[in-house]
């Protein structure tokens, strides 16, 4: 008989580890583990117990097995990052880790995509506003930053869209006193709406406090890797 407490006392115990183990096996865990589930889904289609209590002996065996992932994944970070600074961003909890030399100097909330999808009254053109996951580079930085405002802004308005060289599309003041690139339109920057830190509220880009946005345009570097996950 499938042993529920059993079960669930095993998944606990397995995240506890994993959480004493730190931020990078998460990242290990949420990448791989998961990339297992549709293996257990197609079993469960034809077993009709698609759980499996591990013993104590068999627990233990995949901890260690994912401690040993772990320094790999770790040591193939810092051979990534060589030395640099870098910044993790987790778009689940809405929270970032900033790393110096392989050393957490800086956490803190976060806003990131709130996975909404936008469409024109024609459905002619479509915005997803997630924030991309995988590893980023910073590609430039920027002090005072003007925000030129994209067509979705004017759509999500209910305005019309203005030329591609209208005044229209310039605001200043709204991302903050520093920007850090990413590419594709993609940002770090300041918000006016720091309510909403620690909570899905952007359309993609990452939006930090006053001070923590300082810290870390101050620490990345044009190069300066971005972990999304």
């Amino acid at each position: 008989m499938f042993d529920l407490r059993s079960h669930k006392k095993n998944i606990l115990l397995t995240i506890l580890l994993l959480a004493e183990s730190g931020l990078l096996v998460l990242l290990f865990f949420s990448m791989t583990f998961f990339t297992e589930l549709p293996f257990t889904l197609k079993n469960s289609q034809t077993t009709a117990n698609p759980f499996v209590t591990l013993s104590e002996k068999d627990l233990s065996k995949k901890i260690s097995k994912m401690k040993t992932q772990n320094s790999t994944l770790e040591k193939q970070i810092n051979r990534t990052v060589a030395g640099q600074s870098y910044l993790v961003v987790n778009v689940s909890t809405n929270k970032f880790r900033l790393f110096t030399k392989g050393e957490m100097v800086r956490e803190g909330l976060c806003s990131t995509g709130t996975n909404v999808l936008l469409t024109t009254d024609n459905e002619k053109k479509k915005w997803f506003f997630s924030t991309p996951k995988g590893m980023h580079t910073i590609i430039g930085k920027t002090t005072s930053p003007v925000w030129i405002k994209p067509d979705w802004a004017f759509v999500e308005e209910g305005l019309p869209i203005p030329p591609a060289n209208s005044d229209l599309r310039y605001e200043y003041g709204v991302l903050g006193d520093y920007a850090m690139s990413l590419g594709h339109g993609y940002l770090i920057h300041g918000t006016l709406y720091k309510r909403f830190l620690g909570m899905p509220a952007t359309h993609g880009c990452i939006r930090l406090d006053d001070e923590d946005l300082e810290v870390v345009y101050t620490t990345m570097s044009i190069g300066s890797k971005v972990f999304i996950f």
